[in-house]
């Protein structure tokens, strides 16, 4: 992804399901950061994940995000089994 626009539209359905977050670990100097957090969201009431952020002159230049699909995949399962 390129740019705040593309950045936006790829969370925003995310965005919507979030409600609650938790921070869990953040390490960091002045050129990357490492922030590891959970996340309650509708469908799942876990789902950790982490963040590596690049910053250059103040500005996030670079982000690789890990994040456990798990509990969503099974609330899927769930879901189509019911």
């Amino acid at each position: 992804l390129r740019g705040a626009e593309a950045f936006r539209g790829f969370m925003e359905p995310f965005t919507h399901i979030l409600t609650d977050s938790s921070l869990l670990a953040a390490f960091g100097d002045d050129t990357t950061a490492l922030l590891m957090y959970d996340t309650k969201t509708l469908p799942v009431e876990s789902a950790p994940g982490a963040e590596c952020l690049t910053v250059q002159d103040g500005t996030i230049t670079h982000m690789r995000i890990i994040f456990n699909q798990a509990p969503f995949i099974a609330a899927e399962a769930r879901a189509a089994g019911s």
